[in-house]
């Protein structure tokens, strides 16, 4: 099973576009956690997520089963979603339903516009990182 993850660097709820049921969870580059990259995680086609403001790192990877079933007695997520409910966290406590998560990351400025400026051509002239979560 594929995962994404990068530790010890702030990440944050950027966007989500409640009529286009977008999510972008986004880090910065940061002198405190010494990186120099922009780092966004794109969740398209949400359907339901319970989800923290900020996170000091991210791992998303599919619910496996155990966990999905906790997900499901909790939240009420249907049987039907457990192959696309991702867990964003490292302890497994927040969750999208959503279609396949993708990543990008590139050295950004803060005012850059955003990786998933789907008004810009893709790949990017510049340097830049990118792929999707696994199933």
């Amino acid at each position: 099973m594929g995962e994404f993850v990068r530790s010890g660097r702030a990440f944050q709820v950027w966007n989500y576009d409640p009529s286009h049921r977008q999510l972008i969870i986004r880090s910065d580059p940061s002198r405190l956690d010494g990186t120099t990259t922009r780092v966004e995680v794109y969740f398209g086609h949400v359907e339901f997520m319970l989800v923290l403001p900020t996170y000091h790192s991210l791992r998303v990877r599919l619910a496996p089963p155990a966990e999905f079933r906790r997900i499901s007695d909790f939240a009420g997520v249907p049987a039907e979603d457990s192959g696309s409910t991702y867990l964003i966290d490292p302890g497994g406590m927040s969750f999208v339903v959503s279609g396949r998560p993708s990543w990008r990351e590139a050295v950004r400025r803060r005012n850059d516009p955003a990786l998933f400026d789907f008004s810009e051509e893709w790949p990017p002239s510049y340097e830049a990182q990118w792929g999707n979560v696994e199933n």
